[in-house]
């Protein structure tokens, strides 16, 4: 039976990182068949071919092999938590879901988005081929919000929980809030929270002990202190 084909990034690449760590949190990474483009230079995220299926030119596109198409990392973890066995990462009751998605939301838009902002218009990240915008004042405005909510999110996690739901495992939201510090340590972002705020620095470290992070991030996430996990 062929496997869905997910179109993705190597995980250096925040945003589709969250889903390569959660398919390894569920333990279902094996069920789906990878495609790694070339983000930059060669954008083959922005190529033709991946335009077919995804007109917003951007990964993971989740192709399921039946005509149906899915794209946007949160969609398709909702949608992969409900359909497949194994620990729901997004929640298990209702009040847990509805958390889940609150603190997602308040990091992906509050942290990890300014900083991938800042990625792309302050550094031209993937380079003037695929860069429309260049706009260091900008961000370095996004730089700052990020830092400022992320110590928000460092005063929640102050009372001794390791997860934000405050449970025993990491939920979708945690996941989201570990592609965020790792990213924010990529070399050309150089915004590391987990040096800035003690107790993000806790929860980052928690994650990397667990064997979902060492193989999600199994080709080095293209930091330094990752380069032994491609090893």
């Amino acid at each position: 039976m062929t496997k869905p084909r997910l179109y993705t990034s190597p995980s250096a690449f925040p945003n589709p990182q969250r889903l390569r760590l959660f398919l390894h949190e569920k333990g279902i990474a094996d069920r789906f068949e990878e495609v790694i483009y070339d983000m930059a230079p060669k954008g083959e995220q922005r190529g033709w071919r991946h335009l077919k299926l995804n007109p917003w030119g951007e990964t993971p596109t989740l192709d399921l092999g039946d005509g149906q198409i899915l794209s946007e990392s949160a969609a398709i973890v909702r949608y992969l938590d409900a359909t497949h066995d194994g620990r729901r990462i997004t929640g298990t009751t209702p009040l847990e879901q509805g958390q889940d998605a609150m603190w997602d939301d308040r990091i992906w838009v509050q942290i990890l988005y300014r900083i991938t902002t800042m990625f792309h218009v302050r550094n031209e990240g993937l380079g003037p081929k695929l860069e429309l915008t260049h706009n260091p004042q900008w961000g370095e405005h996004c730089r700052k919000e990020a830092i400022a909510h992320a110590g928000l999110v460092d005063r929640h996690l102050a009372d001794g929980r390791d997860w934000l739901l405050g449970g025993d495992q990491p939920t979708f939201a945690d996941i989201t809030l570990c592609t965020a510090i790792a990213f924010s340590k990529f070399p050309s972002v150089q915004t590391p929270l987990d040096e800035r705020f003690e107790h993000l620095d806790g929860f980052w470290r928690r994650w990397k002990v667990r064997d979902s992070f060492r193989t999600a991030y199994a080709d080095g996430g293209g930091l330094d202190e990752l380069a032994d996990l491609s090893a």
